[in-house]
């Protein structure tokens, strides 16, 4: 620039602007230097400007994340595959691609940070339907792409053993309408069951790459044919269905066959359970025979008991006691002469003299124990008589 007022050019200056038209720039340093000259007319000294020296910097812009989806497995009857048109690899491929921002929101007076992905429309480079494995042997098997599909787009495509290539500067939705119509012919089926291949795009150059998306193709020769046939016979027809309501008969039959084993088993297990409940039954039955015994010969020995707590007894005293107490002086007397027989007769007459004085401390116990007896009132008497009579037959004080 060149000017003769100053401010002119600073205006200009700053109207001096870095434009990088690439969708996906290269990050990185952009260096400039600003060099400035003065003319001088008549001026004994002229002045100098320093130049300057600056930079851009570019940052690094968000990659693009490019997804390859669809149908990644199908199998066709080996006919469709030998026909004119061949079978359609990739009837319902979608390409996406997205981008990752951070969006800032303020709330509570603090920033927070949220991922979003964000889908972004842009152009590729090439997409290559590729074969994994042995490559295609063009005696008996191609792929195919009507040129027609490339007119009126950007693209172009190649053709070989190896697989199908298509290229050009275009947007996504223009190369998904042309993989849609990629077919695969083989024309003689018979030594082959399968067939994998691998689509993978680019842009820029192999800058930014897809995913690499796998398809698996089975070839259904007569017997998997037939086999198809009759599954899509009873997903067509839904009175077949019925038979599903009923199926005891067909799995037991199944069971039996394949497992006898487990049913032996089980009859072992329930045989051992019902022997050992029969045994745990006797057992018991026993036991409460056994203990109803010991209960009935306890009921008899308590009825054996004598019950005297209603008796009602008048006794004299005086007579139930002369008789144990003579029983036992003639007890004491049958010792005594057993034990006296070796005496002297000298010692007789003071036994003799020894029992009158005894008779006589007895008659006169018992005038005191009879008189004490009638002053007593009936009852007391009564239950007096009673606790003698017990003493007498049983021993108990």
């Amino acid at each position: 620039m060149e000017g003769d007022d100053i401010e002119n050019i600073n205006r200009a200056l700053r109207k001096v602007s870095y434009i990088n038209s690439r969708q996906f720039p290269t990050a990185g340093v952009r260096r400039l230097k600003v060099s400035s000259k003065v003319q001088c007319f008549g001026e004994d000294v002229c002045i100098n400007i320093p130049d300057i020296d600056a930079y851009v910097m570019v940052l690094q812009a968000n990659e693009p994340k490019i997804t390859i989806s669809g149908m990644d497995h199908f199998s066709r009857p080996a006919a469709q595959f030998e026909s004119e048109r061949g079978v359609i690899l990739l009837p319902d491929i979608r390409i996406v691609s997205t981008v990752t921002k951070m969006e800032h929101s303020k709330k509570n007076d603090g920033a927070n940070k949220s991922v979003v992905l964000e889908e972004m429309l842009h152009n590729l480079d090439f997409c290559d339907v590729l074969v994994s494995g042995a490559e295609l042997d063009p005696e008996q098997e191609c792929l195919e792409l009507d040129r027609t599909e490339l007119q009126g787009k950007h693209l172009d495509a190649t053709n070989s053993t190896a697989g199908y290539s298509i290229y050009g500067v275009d947007t996504m939705h223009n190369y998904e309408q042309v993989l849609q119509q990629i077919r695969y012919r083989n024309w003689n089926t018979s030594a082959t069951f399968e067939r994998k291949f691998r689509i993978k795009c680019s842009e820029l150059n192999g800058h930014y790459t897809s995913n690499e998306f796998n398809l698996e193709v089975n070839i259904l020769h007569s017997t998997n044919s037939n086999y198809m046939d009759h599954v899509n016979h009873v997903i067509v027809q839904p009175h077949f269905l019925q038979s599903v309501h009923h199926p005891e008969e067909s799995i037991s039959t199944v069971h039996s066959s394949v497992v006898p084993s487990v049913a032996t088993v089980v009859i072992v297990i329930c045989v051992s359970v019902l022997i050992f409940i029969t045994a745990v039954g006797v057992h018991r039955i026993r036991a409460a025979q056994q203990h109803s015994s010991t209960d009935s010969e306890s009921s008899k020995e308590n009825e054996m008991d004598w019950d005297d707590s209603a008796l009602t007894i008048t006794v004299n005293p005086m007579e139930k006691y002369e008789k144990p107490h003579r029983a036992e002086e003639e007890s004491e007397e049958e010792e005594d002469e057993e034990e006296d027989t070796t005496s002297a007769e000298s010692d007789e007459s003071e036994e003799e003299e020894d029992e009158e004085d005894e008779e006589e401390a007895t008659v006169q116990k018992r005038g005191e124990i009879s008189a004490c007896y009638e002053e007593l009132p009936v009852w007391l008497q009564n239950n007096v008589a009673a606790a003698l009579w017990l003493h007498t037959f049983t021993g108990v004080t």
